[in-house]
């Protein structure tokens, strides 16, 4: 049975609002980490993203990048409170010169272009490759089975032109949360999806390109056991690599402010069986700045940006 959209936001958000220590060794559906590879420490604020409004505003899903003369950029889903996602339409942007700040408060860095197909705009990564940057997003779409992932590009960070040949692809359910990089020679594009356009197991998808425009079929690099269409488990999906192994951070789990991590030797192909932490953040990002390791976390009634460290274990 699909479920209305706003009901399904209210239910996510009744799950869990709040956050505090990283919780470890938790247990998602029943099922342990077989070992714990990684501690997150105590979240801090950063950034609030009321700055300058006459109410609270949220950001959801973003992307931390540093520029060529050192300032780091966020990009991400903003909108006013409560959660509101199919109106979400501006991409947020701050800057500050260094990653704990202090942040200054940017113009939208994107606002949605209905004429490009667009209805809204969600959880934006941004790449750089020379001296381009681009930036990866899902602009939706009428259709939910047919959900666009769009990319723009900018030489600043700060003007951004869509690619005019229109979408790179699109795909369901609401196809999202694009994340792009580099391996073995080529681009991979992960995104969260479904087993079928119209639901099915949540999935972690990837596509493949040799030139970030041109992308091949999709393929399943992680399935979840649960099921259904709109939201789910395999929302933000990031693949990092740390020593012999990939780890692929996931969520919501548990609740809102939950994130999965799981273990391969393969960055195309996680199991349920190495899950191998689970910690408190929604729409967790993983920065490195030089040799310190950080985790993010942000979402609807959030109050902000927030911070943690990230050890690993090996």
């Amino acid at each position: 049975m699909q479920v209305n959209r706003r009901t399904a936001v209210l239910g996510c958000l009744a799950l869990g609002t709040t956050f505090g220590m990283a919780v470890n060794g938790a247990t998602p559906a029943g099922a342990a980490p077989a070992e714990n590879d990684l501690t997150v420490g105590k979240f801090e604020k950063i950034y609030d993203p009321s700055v300058g409004e006459k109410e609270p505003w949220y950001l959801n899903d973003h992307t931390f990048i540093q520029d060529t003369r050192g300032t780091w950029h966020v990009f991400g889903i903003t909108h006013a409170e409560p959660a509101d996602p199919e109106h979400e339409i501006v991409f947020a942007h701050a800057t500050a010169p260094e990653l704990h700040g202090p942040w200054t408060k940017q113009p939208f860095a994107l606002t949605v272009d209905p004429a490009y197909g667009e209805t809204h705009l969600w959880a934006p990564h941004v790449i750089r490759v020379g001296g381009t940057y681009h930036m990866f997003y899902c602009g939706g779409g009428k259709d939910n089975t047919k959900s666009a992932i769009n990319v723009a590009t900018s030489r600043d960070l700060f003007h951004w032109t869509r690619y005019p040949g229109g979408s790179l692809f699109t795909d369901g359910y609401d196809a999202r949360d694009p994340y792009v990089i580099r391996i073995n020679g080529r681009w991979v594009l992960f995104y969260t999806g479904n087993t079928e356009p119209t639901g099915g197991h949540h999935l972690v998808l990837y596509r493949t390109s040799y030139d970030l425009r041109h992308w091949s079929e999709r393929k399943t690099a992680y399935v979840s056991p649960e099921t259904g269409t709109w939201g789910g488990p395999t929302e933000s999906p990031f693949v990092v690599r740390h020593g012999r192994y990939w780890y692929l951070f996931t969520g919501p789990r548990l609740a809102y402010a939950g994130t999965d991590v799981y273990r391969s030797t393969d960055p195309l192909h996680f199991e349920n069986a190495n899950l191998v932490a689970h910690f408190e953040s929604h729409a967790a990002e993983v920065i490195r700045d030089d040799d310190d390791w950080y985790v993010s976390h942000a979402g609807w009634g959030q109050g902000g940006l927030y911070l943690a460290p990230l050890t690993w274990s090996h």
